[in-house]
């Protein structure tokens, strides 16, 4: 088969739809290996694959993380959970992603603090597979299960950064979502219940049990739930705040687990 041209991966793109066709094209090119690969690249992108699934990978905290098929995409805005995460516990030693999807949270808070103790959970197995890729440099170890029932009990009150990328998407709005959220990523790590804070609020209310005395627990969330994520915070006992970032769109709530009595 002859090799495609990069004006004809941009135009096969373009007419696809994709906004950036000109950075996509240029990304599958230095990714296909051979012309059967690229033609196979540019079949699947064209027909609404996430440019992320056809390369692999995805770039995330200036990390290449690895992203298999099926698996939810990490979004450049959730870079910011890191820096707020990093800017709260520069010392951590104790890490947990949980609702990991990729590892990608995970990995970006493995690579700034260095050696620390990376603990990483999510409910689909195809996450679980994915993860385990990409925190292996890290020497973290990855669990399956629903939210804190993954976890070992021997981090019950160690973790000093907690960072729950949950689902957040309302259930009635999921199917309003681009189609390469809502056909190619699971519904698990999109559905977040009725408001889209059901996750949210489960997370919160575990939190405590599990947080370091001056740990912390870091949520993404949408503008719209902000006032009722906090309050969902504010209502487990964690001292509370949220912080914005207007270049990536992205907000973040943020809460402190409180020391015990003895620990004052």
């Amino acid at each position: 088969m002859p090799s495609l041209s990069p004006a004809s991966v941009v135009t096969a793109l373009r007419a696809a739809g994709c906004v950036f066709a000109e950075d996509e094209a240029r990304l599958i090119l230095s990714t296909a290996r051979t012309p059967d690969e690229l033609a196979a690249m540019v079949d699947r992108r064209v027909a609404g694959l996430p440019l992320e699934h056809v390369v692999g990978w995805a770039e995330f905290s200036g990390l290449r993380i690895t992203v298999e098929p099926g698996v939810f995409v990490p979004r450049r805005r959730t870079e910011f959970l890191v820096e707020q995460a990093l800017a709260h516990a520069p010392d951590a030693s104790v890490v947990v992603d949980l609702c990991c999807g990729t590892g990608a949270v995970g990995a970006a808070l493995a690579a700034a603090l260095g050696r620390v103790e990376l603990h990483a959970a999510d409910i689909d197995p195809a996450a679980v597979r994915c993860a385990r890729r990409n925190i292996a440099p890290y020497g973290g170890q990855v669990h399956a299960g629903d939210l804190f029932t993954a976890l070992p009990d021997a981090l019950r009150g160690r973790v000093d950064i907690l960072a729950a990328n949950v689902p957040y998407v309302p259930t009635d709005e999921v199917g309003l979502l681009p189609a390469e959220a809502r056909d190619h990523e699971p519904l698990v790590a999109l559905d977040g219940g009725t408001d889209g804070l059901a996750i949210l609020r489960e997370v919160a209310t575990g939190a405590p049990d599990w947080l370091a005395p001056g740990g912390c627990l870091l949520v993404e969330t949408s503008e719209r739930q902000l006032p009722s994520a906090v309050e969902a915070f504010m209502g487990a006992g964690l001292e509370t705040r949220s912080a914005y970032s207007e270049e990536l769109y992205a907000n973040v709530v943020i809460g402190v687990g409180v020391a015990g009595v003895d620990g004052l």
